[in-house]
């Protein structure tokens, strides 16, 4: 953020501030998204699928 502020106050060109922003906001974003990926990872992979359940269901019917 400092670096951001330099180079707004130095005058930078236009470009190099825009870039900066650029870089910041996505540091920001991979830092989100790793913090959230095992969370996601274990609801989306770790729970049973239907076809589980069907055959689980199918299987406690039959004995």
């Amino acid at each position: 953020m400092n670096e951001i502020i330099d180079l707004i106050a130095t005058d930078a060109s236009a470009a190099d501030i825009s870039d900066k922003i650029k870089d910041a906001l996505y540091s920001k974003a991979t830092e989100k998204i790793e913090s959230q990926r095992s969370d996601v990872a274990v609801s989306m992979f770790d729970s049973p699928t239907e076809d589980e359940v069907t055959a689980e269901l199918e299987t406690s019917e039959d004995e």
